[in-house]
Formats: C-alpha cells, structure tokens, sequence
C-alpha cells in the first residue's frame, strides 16, 4: 500500500454501508485497512443486491484494499485478538448501536488505556449521546430525520428516496473527516487520541443550506420541487424531442440572458422587469414554458452543444449507461476497470479526489471471509501452533 495515509491502521468494527464506506476510502489512500468480521457469514453486504458466484458485487467494491479477518468477538480468544489490534492501531471505525462495543468488552475506557492515541471513529443513527440514541437507525431514518427526505420529489406526491443511501455516505465522508482530523492532531503531537462521534441523522442535517435561518426569520418550509431551484429562476429539468432529460440552469443575470438569445427568445433576454432573478423567479413558468418548448425541439445532444456555445450550464440526465460510456469520465479515469477474483472482468467507480503526488489506487477487490486471517495474526506474533489452537475453539475461522 502506498499512498498519503500509508503507515495508517484502521480496524474496522462495522457491516453494510456507512462505517465501510469511511474505511474503504481511507484505505485507496494508503491506510492498511483490517475488517472483522464473524466467522459465520461475515458482513451481511456480501449477500446484497447483484450477486456473481454467490458474493455481492457491491461488497467487491466497498471493500476493496481491505483484508478480511474472521474474528468471533463474543469469545475470549477473538476479544484478545481485538484488544491487540486495537493497541497497534491508529483509528477504529464502528457502526454498531451505541453501547454495543462496551458489551463486546471493547468500550473507551478499555481502548484508551490500551492505545491513549487511538482515535474511535463511532457511527451510529443518533450519535452517542442524547434521548434517541438507543434507537435503531438506519440511513434511510438518518434521511427522514435529516430534512432532505421531506424536500425530495414532487409536492403531487409522498417524500422520494434519493436514489441511494445517501444518509449511510454523508455519514462516512464525516467519519473520515473527523478521523483524519484527530490523527492529526496525535501525529502533530498535540494531543491524544479521541472520540469521533458521526450520527446519520446530522451528518444530512449538515448538508440542508440555509433551511433552518430561513424557517427562524420567515416562517419558511422547504417544500419538495421536482427539478427546479426553487427561488432561483430559471434552473429546472427539462424533457427533448429524444426522450431525454436536460438540466438548464439560468440562474446568474449574463447567463440568463445569453439563454434566452440561444432558444431563440431576444424578446426575453430584453425584457427590463426579467434583468435580475427577483423579476425572473416572479415569471418562473413563463420562463419554464419558455425553455421547454425549446428543448422538446431538440435531441438531448444537440441542446447540450448549443447551449454550451452559449456558455449556459447545462447537462443531461445520466443513466449508468450514460456513465460507463462518457468520454469525461473515461478522460477522468472514473471508470476503472479490474478483475473479479475468478478473473471476470468488472468495471468499478475510480477514485476521487484526485492527488497531484500521492493519488489513491485500488489494490485489489472486496477479499474473501477471513483471507487475511492468518497474516494479520502473525502480524501481531502469533505462531502456527497458536493459530491453529484459536482455529480449533471457534475464536477464528
């Protein structure tokens, strides 16, 4: 492993999306990466959606650059074993409900005086503290509670899902922040370690603008728009004559004016009472109307090409399909293509952000249940007698 977090462990205490997540993108940039998992069955996302031979191609992704280790934490062997990685680590990551790793024998207490420079990275649907943080909670919930479930989809219809765990993601590009920051702080040597606490719910709560100042001064309640800006005009989604959707956003006073010369309408590029958005947002159907009967006119390709020479920003909907295929994206090197472990070949998403001198990379694909056990082991001294013994009693497998 190579990269800006290499000399950098991180144990993995967690299952299906958020604490994973977090981890999976320490890990593509250099951190050595051990996921316990339980020995029978491991990670519940290996069984998940699309499956090729039995395993989830959605864990071939989430977990790769990991090494896998089958540990039975309720055992007295595995617990040891958890206690000596924990000493030789710098950042735990778990998702278990809160309290679930003080009845596993793994709580701060117990880790700080092993390791006082360990940084416990604690994700959970509530955070750690609070009246609902014994609930269970799962993005979805982090969603609804967040505020963006309520403003996604149309008012003609019940709040929409985004599309995908969005809450599980927030919550782990939090995790990783708040984990990067303590480590530096031990690595600066200014203090030591710490808890990181990520709940679902805050970490979409912290991506909702200025919802709540707006509620405060003006009684204002975010409502659900469809695909429209609300209160900036014109910026909404739009149908071509290809069956393709294009988004058009107008929103800035030069830019909506070279829009309206580009869909052939002077007459509105003119118009005094449309020179800033609070005369726009007050004419926003006109201007929809406007735009529309342009775009339906137009296949989606050639609206996005006049529309560039233009200079309005402007894109079509992309389907996975699109995606695969996108000439940026290939230039970008977010397509990666890899090998399954049989030897399929497999596209996956690439990596991002992009670093000038230390990117990250993909070493291998999501490991089998336990393929690192025995490394990791003797990684911390343990001898083939020992193993063999741990094997033997159900603490590894």
């Amino acid at each position: 492993m190579s990269g800006p977090l290499e000399g950098i462990r991180v144990i993995e205490i967690g299952t299906l999306i958020a604490a994973p997540f977090a981890a999976r993108l320490m890990g593509e940039f250099g951190a050595e990466i051990i996921k316990i998992e339980t020995p029978d069955g491991g990670d519940a996302l290996r069984k998940w959606r699309k499956l090729h031979q039995g395993t989830s191609l959605w864990w071939y992704l989430q977990s790769r650059n990991k090494k896998s280790i089958a540990l039975d934490l309720k055992s007295p062997g595995g617990l040891d074993i958890a206690r000596k990685l924990a000493a030789s680590a710098d950042v735990i990551i778990e998702n278990l409900r809160p309290g679930g790793l003080e009845k596993l024998g793994l709580g701060w207490d117990v880790l700080a005086a092993l390791n006082p420079n360990l940084t416990l990275v604690r994700i959970s649907g509530y955070g750690q503290t609070g009246p609902y943080r014994d609930r269970p909670g799962f993005g979805a919930i982090g969603e609804a509670m967040g505020g963006i479930r309520y403003t996604t989809g149309d008012q003609s219809t019940p709040p929409s899902r985004v599309g995908v765990s969005l809450g599980d993601s927030l919550a782990s590009l939090h995790a990783v922040i708040g984990a990067l920051m303590a480590v530096l702080q031990v690595k600066m040597g200014k203090g030591q370690g710490q808890i990181v606490d990520v709940s679902l719910f805050e970490s979409v709560f912290n991506v909702m603008e200025s919802m709540v100042p707006e509620y405060d001064m003006m009684g204002h309640v975010r409502e659900r728009s469809g695909g429209a800006l609300p209160g900036i005009s014109p910026s909404n989604t739009y149908s071509t004559r290809d069956g393709a959707y294009i988004v058009v956003a107008g929103n800035s006073d030069p830019i909506f004016r070279r829009l309206m010369k580009a869909i052939g309408r002077p007459d509105l590029a003119d118009d005094l009472s449309l020179q800033n958005n609070i005369g726009r947002v007050a004419r926003n159907a006109e201007l929809d109307d406007a735009i529309s009967a342009w775009t339906e006119t137009m296949n989606v390709e050639d609206a996005i090409t006049a529309l560039a020479k233009a200079e309005v920003p402007a894109g079509r909907i992309f389907t996975v399909q699109d995606i695969v295929a996108d000439p940026h994206y290939l230039a970008r090197e977010m397509i990666l293509q890899t090998t399954l472990p049989d030897g399929t070949p497999i596209k996956m998403p690439g990596i991002t952000p992009k670093l000038s001198q230390t990117p990250g990379a993909v070493n291998w694909p999501g490991p089998s249940l336990g393929e690192h056990t025995d490394e990791i082991l003797s990684s911390l001294g343990f001898d083939g007698a020992m193993i063999a013994s741990l094997r033997a009693g159900g603490s590894i497998a």
